[in-house]
């Protein structure tokens, strides 16, 4: 694969990935910490607020290392360094 193909898809995957992960990250730490986290509901004519759950909290901090992390794989498989392959020598019969 071309190194200019793998830095286009790092950075792909940095923006559609580890982008939305960072915000789910600091979503996930607020609601979790128990910060107030206001949610609108609305029902009809009804609207409500209400808070995030910590459990929601948890569940976005664990969607967050997943997204973060799959930049990360995304360019040390694309960005690494391929060993040459080692040819035997041939040796002509003598």
């Amino acid at each position: 694969m071309n190194r200019t193909v793998g830095i286009g898809l790092t950075i792909f995957t940095v923006l559609c990935c580890a982008c939305p992960g960072l915000v789910f990250c600091i979503l996930g730490v607020l609601a979790a910490v128990g910060v107030s986290v206001p949610v609108t509901t609305t029902l009809g004519s009804t609207s409500s607020t209400q808070n995030l759950p910590a459990s929601w909290g948890i569940g976005f901090i664990c969607l967050s290392i997943i997204l973060i992390a799959i930049p990360i794989v995304v360019g040390f498989v694309t960005l690494r360094n391929k060993p040459a392959a080692v040819d035997s020598p041939v040796v002509p019969p003598t």
